[in-house]
Order: C-alpha cells, then sequence, then structure tokens
C-alpha cells in the first residue's frame, strides 16, 4: 500500500526536468526490504518527461531531440488516469506508431506496445560507409551486406553489388516481417502495422 504525502511535501515538490508536476497523494517511492521502490506508474510517465526535457539524455539520445508532452499529460495525475486504463504491464509507450514520425506524447498519439514490437520498429545504421538503413559494406568483398535482427537475432539477406539493392532486399524482409506480425495483433495496433512505412 502506498504512504499517503502530507500537503507540505506535496507543496515542496520541484518539477520534473523543469516541466513535470508530481501532483500524487501518495509518496512515488518506498522502502521494500531494505530497496528503494519507485511506483511503476510515475516511472513511465518520469521516463516520458526525461526523453523529451533531459538534455543530457537526448545528447546521448539523438532521436528524441525536438519531442515533447501535451500539456495535460505534464501532470502525473492526469497520465496515470489514462494508463490505469489501458494493458501497461511489460509494454513499451510509443509515440509514433500510431502516428508515424510523431514527437508529441499525448493521450491522442500513444498506445503501448509489447516491447518486441517495438524492437521491431527500431531501425538502425550498419558500419560506417553506408547511409542506408539494414545495409553494411564488406571491404574483403567489395560488395554490400543486407542484414535485419528478428527477436535479437541477426538474420542475413545475401550480398549485393549495389548498395541500393542491398537496401531493398532489406526492406521487403522488414515490411514482411512487420506484415506478419500485424495479423496476430487487435485493432488499432493491427492497422497501424499494416500502414507503417519501413524506411
Amino acid at each position: 500500500m502506498n504512504t499517503k504525502a502530507s500537503k507540505t511535501s506535496i507543496s515542496m515538490r520541484k518539477k520534473v526536468h523543469g516541466v513535470g508536476v508530481n501532483d500524487a497523494d501518495y509518496n512515488v517511492t518506498k522502502f521494500v526490504d531494505g530497496k528503494r521502490v519507485t511506483c511503476n506508474f510515475y516511472l513511465k510517465w518520469s521516463d516520458m518527461i526525461k526523453r523529451c526535457y533531459c538534455k543530457s539524455f537526448q545528447s546521448k539520445n539523438k532521436s528524441y531531440i525536438g519531442c515533447s508532452v501535451d500539456s495535460e499529460w505534464l501532470t502525473f495525475s492526469v497520465f496515470k488516469d489514462w494508463m490505469e486504463k489501458h494493458q501497461w504491464i511489460g509494454m513499451d509507450l510509443d509515440k509514433d506508431l500510431l502516428i508515424q514520425g510523431n514527437k508529441v506524447y499525448s493521450s491522442k498519439t500513444c498506445c503501448f506496445i509489447p516491447r518486441s514490437i517495438n524492437s521491431l520498429l527500431t531501425f538502425k545504421k550498419h558500419g560506417r560507409s553506408t547511409s542506408s538503413t539494414g545495409v553494411s559494406y564488406s571491404k574483403n568483398e567489395h560488395k554490400f551486406k543486407a542484414s535485419c535482427r528478428v527477436n535479437g537475432k541477426k538474420v542475413n539477406l545475401g550480398t549485393f553489388a549495389k548498395e541500393s539493392d542491398a537496401h531493398n532486399a532489406y526492406l521487403l524482409f522488414k515490411r514482411n516481417i512487420i506484415k506478419d506480425v500485424a495479423m496476430n495483433c487487435s485493432e488499432p495496433l493491427k492497422s497501424a502495422l499494416l500502414n507503417y512505412d519501413v524506411i
């Protein structure tokens, strides 16, 4: 059970990363068996705030530069109320699946998705000699290699003379994987995945 916070302690709380208001009527952290435990709702909320407003975090995770949180969600209780209405255990908070390219965290743009799907939609470039996602250059063979990670394992898709051919092989494979996953999902996740533009 959460420990009720006093009005004085609530009023003395500093804003989270300069913008977030923790208005919880209970202490979001407590000690259990000598270990500090933080409320799961607060963890999700504070992590979201950090991604958008912590410069040191963004210096290491540049994809979050330019992201923001809707004004309503800057208040913890509002976010918590939304979170309680969704299946969130073991899930990741996603801001850009329903609306690809979106940079604003809000109740209209976000959803919780399985971590496996979140990883599937993470696109990383390979190597330093190419700008195409899913492609690396082999100096020994003087050719381009296409690959894609599935469930944490690297799948080699072939070797190509042209970078564009290697990238196209990656795109085709990735799109098919996402389509297969989508067919086992319910709405709105299913439609969002089927319409997802792989780059």
